[in-house]
């Protein structure tokens, strides 16, 4: 009889979402200077959880740190 497989509920880099402040710390700019580049289109939209809440996935802060420096 095969053994029982039991699945855990893991948190995958690309499901975890991100608020500004650990954002602009990651990347070294300010908080409206984060939201300038939104505003312009060089970052992603947020997802709006609220009216005072975005967030944005950790899958797409990784994408564009990795495309700065290219």
């Amino acid at each position: 009889m095969p053994a029982k497989v039991t699945q855990h509920h893991q948190h995958q880099p690309d499901t975890l979402l991100r608020v500004v402040p650990h954002i602009t710390d990651r990347m070294g700019i300010s908080r409206s200077g984060w939201w300038k580049g939104v505003k312009d289109g060089k970052f992603p939209p947020g997802i709006k959880l609220s009216p005072r809440v975005t967030v944005w996935k950790s899958s797409d802060i990784d994408a564009l740190i990795a495309n700065l420096g290219k």
